[in-house]
């Protein structure tokens, strides 16, 4: 019953992330008018494919903060158990990454210069987020469980784990 109710609380934290997130993307949007129509129309489906990709990355970083975690991937609701297994195996902020490919992914599809420069500036918001709040903090809280997975796993990007 627990991990019905982690479920749900998370497809309520996540439906408002998306939502905020989306509400943001196309309020930028309408700045795409000062830019032009740089971006041609055959990178609709790539960025389809590149938004989908990210939405079931953030969906399995959700089920493994569900079921490993014991919490939600919001911030206010995290995991109380220490993470290194799925996608968190590979990359410490998957999530993020899904998160960003969506967005890009979006900004794609919908042909939009100014989504894409909003994915930038979220990149380099969530890094600093990263660095200086993010891994303070579960250093913290996991400790030297934490500070072995900061060795052992790239922060951005992908790649097998140390052995």
């Amino acid at each position: 019953m627990k991990t019905l109710f982690l479920a749900l609380r998370s497809v309520v934290y996540m439906t408002g992330f998306i939502l905020f997130f989306a509400w943001i993307a196309l309020r930028v949007r309408v700045l795409d008018q000062y830019f032009g129509s740089s971006i041609p129309a055959v990178i609709k489906l790539p960025g389809a494919i590149v938004a989908v990709l990210g939405a079931l990355l953030v969906l399995a970083c959700a089920g493994t903060f569900i079921l490993w975690g014991r919490g939600t991937p919001a911030i206010f609701d995290a995991p109380r158990d220490f993470v290194a297994v799925g996608p968190y195996r590979y990359v410490r902020n998957p999530m993020y990454i899904g998160g960003l490919m969506l967005l890009i992914g979006g900004g794609l599809y919908l042909r939009s210069i100014t989504i894409l420069f909003l994915a930038l500036l979220l990149s380099v918001i969530l890094h600093f987020f990263v660095l200086f709040y993010e891994e303070p903090t579960l250093t913290r809280k996991f400790g030297s469980s934490y500070l072995e997975y900061l060795r052992s796993v790239r922060r951005w990007i992908p790649g097998w784990p140390s052995a």
